[in-house]
């Protein structure tokens, strides 16, 4: 089956965005790689991997991580 990516805003709402379909998942990870700034550009915040209607990974921000932001990198273990 088919792998394409499926879009989305940094709401989680879907949006459109270019209809590629790829033969394998490293095919599709090396196109993301070449297209994520015009992906952002074009309002895409998060994509999704899916094959057929299942999804493989995701969602998954295009943008980095924000260095201020919690996360469980900055808990502190006593």
């Amino acid at each position: 089956m088919e792998l394409h990516w499926l879009y989305s805003d940094k709401a989680g709402v879907a949006c459109d965005g270019p209809e590629v379909a790829f033969a394998d998942r490293e095919s599709a990870e090396q196109w993301l790689s070449d297209h994520f700034a015009e992906l952002i550009g074009d309002g895409i915040d998060e994509v999704t991997l899916m094959e057929g209607a299942e999804p493989v990974y995701g969602p998954m921000s295009l943008h980095p991580p924000d260095p201020d932001a919690d996360g469980p990198d900055d808990a502190i273990v006593s």
